[in-house]
């Protein structure tokens, strides 16, 4: 059976390649994405994100041209999650789509509050990069 999908996204001002390079950069997602986790890390060559269930992993695709930010969270019970990310280019300006799929189990309550959740970091990260970066 097919997972249940939901596209979130948010329209940004700013060129594509800015807003992929920062939300490319885990160390960056304490300050656009704090729903993931509080304080990230860099051990050995992999990232490790404090959330509050527990120490989890994060792992982004390989850098690229094409604005792909997929990345796999592994939590805490060693399950991997595959969380597609995309930054799309329409000229200077470009848009940002996280596909949140539902895990088993996930009531249609928790689902909307993870959607909720995805969204804020979102318009966070619309925020961050309004402002200029140094």
């Amino acid at each position: 059976m097919a997972s249940e999908s939901r596209h979130i996204s948010v329209w940004i001002d700013r060129h594509p390649a800015d807003v992929y390079e920062y939300a490319s950069n885990p160390a960056n997602l304490p300050q656009w994405a704090p729903g993931l986790g509080s304080s990230v890390e860099n051990v050995e060559g992999r990232w490790y994100v404090e959330t509050p269930s527990g120490r989890v992993g994060l792992a982004f695709a390989e850098r690229n041209d094409y604005g792909v930010l997929d990345h796999d969270v592994t939590l805490p019970s060693g399950q991997v999650v595959y969380n597609p990310m995309r930054v799309i280019p329409d000229g200077d300006v470009c848009e940002v789509v996280f596909t949140l799929r539902r895990l088993p189990g996930v009531s249609d309550e928790d689902f909307a509050r993870d959607a909720g959740l995805v969204q804020a970091d979102l318009t966070r990260l619309k925020a961050v990069m309004a402002r200029p970066m140094r």
